[in-house]
């Protein structure tokens, strides 16, 4: 369902548009992907909202098929992209969790400021967007996932998370129909 009305405190977060993971060959093109995150952060921004920038420090814990945990990352690999101009007033949130929720202090930072609805971009669309929409959901927030401003690395997962998950956790839309709602 398409984007029905934005909140008065509304927040986007931009998940993990960050120099080792926007490096990674995915189903879309990643420039585009930051161009349009980078189009609604300043958007948000220009109204005063939250805008919440996310990075991944540290392979998720626990056991998976994935690969091996015991290795680390290149130095800038965690380094956000200089596209989304971080602002002072951008809150940074850290995780080490495929979602920005558990482990951070995310909910209470958006709690703090009154937020109700938040918007998502980012990469990956099945894996840190995903789980981040779906603890927003379980959080209380109205969700709202830009479609148009994630990808994946696999077109199977990206395309079952936007037509099969994410019209269960909320309202999906596109940058620009976002873009046109915040400056109406």
């Amino acid at each position: 369902m398409p984007l029905t009305t934005l909140d008065t405190t509304a927040a986007l977060i931009v998940i993990d548009l960050q120099k080792g993971i926007v490096a990674m060959p995915t189903v879309h093109s990643t420039a585009e992907i930051v161009d349009r995150s980078a189009q609604l952060a300043r958007a948000f921004r220009e109204r005063g909202l939250p805008v919440v920038l996310v990075n991944v420090t540290a392979p998720a814990p626990g056991r998976t098929d994935a690969g091996p945990r015991n290795f680390s990352f290149p130095d800038n690999w965690a380094e956000l992209v200089p596209e989304l101009e971080q602002h002072p007033d951008d809150y940074l949130v850290s995780k080490q969790r495929p979602g920005a929720f558990i482990g951070t202090g995310l909910d209470e930072y958006l709690r703090g400021r009154g937020v109700s609805q938040v918007f998502l971009t980012g990469i990956a669309t099945g894996s840190g967007v995903e789980a981040t929409g779906r603890s927003a959901f379980d959080h209380g927030y109205n969700v709202v996932l830009v479609v148009d401003a994630m990808t994946d690395r696999d077109a199977e997962v990206h395309r079952h998370s936007i037509e099969k998950v994410f019209p269960r956790l909320g309202e999906t839309d596109t940058t620009e129909n976002v873009l046109k709602l915040l400056r109406s």
